[in-house]
């Protein structure tokens, strides 16, 4: 049970960092798009610019996150696997 709750946090921490992620990407892009087309009298070019390099870098940084937690969970497995073959 202690287990099961355990995988459970980690799994909800996973969870609240890809969002996070995500989300801070994209507020970025697009506060820095903001200020410069403000800085430059641009209209809103740059907005759209940053915002977009923001939704591609918040994937990014999405699929980095789950890469990084499916090999996590193979070491995992593989950890409890050779337990349970000793």
């Amino acid at each position: 049970m202690a287990e099961d709750k355990r995988e459970l946090f980690k799994s909800l921490g996973f969870l609240s960092s890809v969002g996070i992620s995500l989300v801070a990407a994209i507020l970025i892009g697009l506060a820095m798009g903001y200020y410069l087309d403000q800085w430059l009298e641009t209209g809103h070019i740059f907005t759209l610019i940053m915002m977009g390099f923001g939704i591609v870098s918040g994937f990014r940084n999405v699929y980095i996150l789950t890469q990084r937690e499916l090999r996590r969970q193979e070491r995992e497995e593989q950890k409890r696997n050779g337990d349970n073959n000793e």
